[in-house]
C-alpha cells in the first residue's frame, strides 16, 4: 500500500466465482473511482481452473504473491467436486492457516422486501478460523480425523488458549466499534475442558474492554434464540464448527446464503474477502447468481484495509458501496430472484453501479 493505493489479489475460485468475483471487482473499481482510491489488481490462479491449467488447485507461487499484497478477494471453492488427486487440495483452509487469518467475521443484516424472516436484524458472528473440529486446519501435520479400525472414526477438536484469546480480542474490538455487546457461544456444560478454556480465555481478554458488556449462551439455546429473537444480539464470538453452522442459520433469516458475506482477518492489516456460501455448481454459468455476498465481502475488505492502514479513500469507497447496495436492494428490478427480485446477476450489478453513478458499460476482468 502506498498513499491512496491498495494492492489487491483476485482469486475467482470455482463455478459461480467466475461470475460474482468479476462483479465485485467492477463495483469496487467504480466506488474507488468516485473517491480517488487507486487499486492495483493482481489476478491469481486457484481452484479447479488452476488445476487444469497449472496442475494444482493452489499453484506454486500463489502464496508468495499474496504475501506481497494488502489483501485479496477469494471466490467460492467447489472442492467437493475436485478429482481425488494429491494436487486437488481445498485451498482456502491453507490460506487461512498460512496467513494466520484466525477470525472469520460474518455479518447478518435484514433488508425490507427481500423475504427476511425478521426485520431489524443487525448482528455479526465472529468465528474462530483455524482450530476446532476442522481436520484440515487443526494440526500441523497429518489430520485431526482418523480411523483406527474399519468401524471406528475419531475426530479431534483442538482448542488453545492462544487461539481463543486471539479471536476473543478481535470480537471485542468489533463489539466496541458497534453496540458494545458481546455474546460468547459455547457448550461448556458438556465440553467442560475445551469450551471451558474458550470461555475462560474470552473473559480474560474482556478485562481489557470494560466498556463492552459480555454475556454467554449455550450453543443449542443460542440456535433457538437466533431464530426467535435475533434482534437481541449484536456481536457474537464462538468456536470454529459452531460458527460455521450458526452463520448459515443466520443467513437463512435474512434471505439465504446469497446474503451471507464474510471477511477473514488476523493480527495485522492483511485480510481476505470470502463470502460464506459455496460455489453453487447447479446454477454456474447461467448468470442468475446473487452477487451481494461477494460484493459486500469486498466492501468489508476495503473498509477494513482503509481503517487499518489509514487510507480514507478506501473507507469512503466502502461507504459508497454500502449506500449503492442499499438502493439496489430496495428495488425488485435490481435484485435477483432468490431475494424477491426480477433481475439476473448482471442486472443487479448494473443496479449497484448505477446507484454509484457509474456507467452501464461492462468491463472485462483479467482472467487468472
Amino acid at each position: 500500500m502506498t498513499a491512496n493505493r491498495l494492492r489487491l489479489g483476485v482469486l475467482e475460485g470455482d463455478d459461480i466465482g467466475h461470475e460474482i468475483v468479476p462483479a465485485a471487482v467492477r463495483v469496487a473499481e467504480a466506488a474507488a473511482a468516485q473517491t480517488g482510491l487507486g487499486i492495483d489488481w493482481t489476478p491469481l490462479p486457484i481452484g479447479r481452473r488452476a488445476l487444469d491449467t497449472h496442475g494444482h488447485t493452489l499453484p506454486e507461487g500463489t502464496l508468495d504473491a499474496l504475501a506481497a499484497l494488502d489483501g485479496w478477494i477469494l471466490g467460492p471453492i467447489g472442492h467437493r467436486d475436485y478429482p481425488k488427486l494429491p494436487e486437488a487440495i481445498n485451498p482456502h483452509p491453507i490460506l487461512r492457516k498460512h496467513f494466520d487469518l484466525f477470525a472469520n467475521v460474518r455479518p447478518t443484516r435484514s433488508y425490507p422486501g427481500i423475504g427476511c424472516l425478521h426485520d431489524d436484524v443487525d448482528l455479526v458472528i465472529v468465528r474462530e478460523n483455524n482450530e476446532g473440529f476442522q481436520p484440515d486446519r487443526n494440526v500441523v501435520m497429518g489430520s485431526g480425523e482418523f480411523r483406527p479400525t474399519e468401524d471406528v472414526t475419531i475426530s479431534v477438536r483442538v482448542i488453545t488458549r492462544e487461539g481463543s484469546r486471539k479471536v476473543a480480542r478481535a470480537a471485542l474490538e468489533l463489539a466496541r466499534a458497534r453496540r458494545k455487546h458481546l455474546t460468547l457461544v459455547h457448550k461448556n456444560t458438556v465440553f467442560k475442558l475445551g469450551c471451558g478454556m474458550f470461555v475462560e480465555s474470552c473473559y480474560e481478554v474482556a478485562q481489557d474492554f470494560p466498556d463492552v458488556t459480555v454475556d454467554e449462551c449455550i450453543v443449542d439455546t443460542f440456535a433457538m434464540k437466533l431464530v426467535r429473537e435475533p434482534q437481541n444480539f449484536d456481536t457474537v464470538v464462538t468456536t470454529n464448527m459452531f460458527g460455521d453452522i450458526l452463520t448459515d442459520e443466520a443467513a437463512g433469516l435474512v434471505g439465504g446464503l446469497g446474503m451471507a458475506p464474510g471477511l477473514c482477518i488476523g493480527r495485522g492489516s492483511l485480510a481476505m474477502a470470502q463470502a460464506t456460501h459455496g460455489s453453487a455448481p447447479d446454477i454456474a454459468g447461467q448468470g442468475i447468481a446473487n452477487p451481494y455476498a461477494m460484493i459486500e465481502s469486498t466492501r468489508m475488505l476495503l473498509d477494513w484495509l482503509g481503517r487499518a492502514q489509514g487510507v480514507s479513500q478506501a473507507v469512503e469507497a466502502a461507504a459508497q458501496m454500502r449506500q449503492a447496495m442499499d438502493r439496489a436492494l430496495a428495488d425488485p428490478a435490481t435484485r435477483t430472484r432468490d431475494i424477491a427480485g426480477t433481475a439476473d446477476l448482471e442486472g443487479m450489478t448494473q443496479g449497484i453501479l448505477s446507484a454509484l453513478g457509474a456507467g452501464t458499460g461492462k468491463r472485462a476482468h483479467a482472467q487468472a
